[in-house]
């Protein structure tokens, strides 16, 4: 088992000490007024699907309703919990729940709600005032230059090998799987994550004897897999030491597998990899990621990236602000804008073909893996170090970007990128 930190996961889930109940009760009283034209700014801004909010003054409202959409309900235990929606936004919104000031029934239809409605919600829901610059601030401190790239990846995927494999597939993908359809229950996660390699590989049309790059080759999956089509030279780039460790353990001396930071990276390569990477990037370092896939592409070679997009009508407003993944869960990360990050790859001169988008089969994946994740929780599978508070935190991150999928705000896709001969 890795060695971990015992902090590790409180860390994690740092939760503001609640304001004490008499004076919470006090002060809603006089500030109910308030709350409830925050409520009906969210209302107005509900253009489809419907909210049951059950408040703190014992009463109930019905928020949207208009069009369909996700139905769901929301226990608002204190008001406290709007006060931190309001100046704190999703990240807030995650506070209030991890201090028991609301609750829901099932929370995933709710952050699909918000997804769903997030142009009409407007700044409903986004941190403002001195909370979002501070926010701001925090995340340009983790910001992806060498030094904070290792970081903010040793923060994340350094959890330790251990816990990963507790509820990933058998292949140790941490990326969107592709069902053949994300409604059949019946198909297993390991087919669906050994379709979506397949689909990325197929992009690359590997002959034997080609040589292949991956940026941020995760625990070896791909690697293996495309090792086992074709007698290829394969490089694989990380930043995990842990993940680093397990890929050389699997792959053996058929790969190398470095710690070698993108940017660094040398040599030309008939065909890249890089799934679910670049959203660990940033935009100010998109130039410099397109850069060095032009640079290490031969003439006439393919890059096959699988990315994580927001929608372009939410993006000005994503960028300003800092979210609760950013906050809690990837550090410096930052879901692409599709069209801003096309016209840099087509600003290098490399082409930009077959986009494939499939964001429920991502839904589906977060569906699977948060049961998987409850399931090792129930049996007392953690591996000592991960306590109650880092329970909570990684439950509430499979709920919300699962929401999030649904919600259509965010999507995921694949890109084949050529340069020409």
């Amino acid at each position: 088992m890795n060695a971990l930190d015992p902090k590790r996961g409180r860390e994690m889930a740092v939760v503001r000490k609640p304001v004490a109940k008499s004076a919470a009760t006090a002060h809603g009283r006089w500030l109910s007024p308030i709350f409830h034209c925050l409520l009906d700014r969210i209302d107005s801004g509900l253009e489809a699907g419907s909210l049951e909010a059950l408040l703190p003054d014992g009463s109930r409202r019905l928020l949207g309703g208009r069009a369909p959409g996700p139905d769901c309900t929301v226990h608002v235990v204190r008001w406290r919990a709007l006060v931190r929606l309001v100046t704190d936004g999703s990240a807030g919104w995650y506070r209030a729940w991890a201090a028991g000031e609301w609750t829901s029934p099932d929370p995933v239809p709710l952050f699909e709600l918000f997804m769903r409605n997030g142009a009409s919600l407007g700044k409903a829901g986004r941190s403002q005032g001195p909370a979002r610059w501070i926010g701001r601030l925090a995340h340009w401190s983790r910001r992806n230059n060498r030094q904070g790239s290792r970081r903010n990846i040793a923060f994340h995927y350094d959890l330790g090998n251990d816990f990963y494999a507790l509820w990933l597939d058998r292949g140790m993908h941490y990326s969107s799987a592709l069902f053949r359809d994300p409604g059949d229950r019946l198909e297993s996660l390991e087919q669906a994550q050994r379709r979506k390699v397949d689909a990325i590989l197929d992009r690359l049309d590997l002959r034997d004897g080609a040589s292949m790059l991956e940026i941020g080759c995760g625990w070896g999956g791909l690697a293996e897999q495309a090792m086992e089509r074709r007698a290829i030279r394969y490089d694989g780039l990380t930043l995990s030491v842990e993940q680093a460790d397990y890929a050389r353990d699997r792959l053996g001396s058929g790969a190398r597998i470095l710690l070698t930071d993108y940017r660094d990276a040398e040599g030309q390569y008939d065909a890249i990899a890089s799934v679910e990477m670049v959203e660990a990037v940033g935009e100010r370092y998109w130039p410099a990621y397109l850069d060095a896939i032009h640079r290490l592409l031969k003439p006439g070679g393919r890059a096959a990236i699988q990315y994580i997009l927001i929608d372009d009508a939410l993006f000005d407003a994503y960028r300003r602000g800092t979210d609760f993944i950013q906050t809690y869960i990837f550090p410096g990360g930052m879901l692409l804008s599709e069209s801003r990050f096309r016209a840099l790859a087509q600003a290098r001169g490399l082409e930009w073909c077959d986009v494939r988008r499939f964001g429920q089969h991502y839904a589906e994946t977060l569906r699977r893996w948060r049961d998987r994740f409850d399931h090792v929780v129930d049996e007392g599978q953690l591996p000592a170090g991960f306590d109650a508070h880092f329970v909570k935190l990684w439950r509430y991150y499979l709920m919300y970007c699962e929401g999030g999928f649904r919600g259509g705000g965010i999507d995921v896709a694949q890109v084949t990128l050529v340069k020409p001969a």
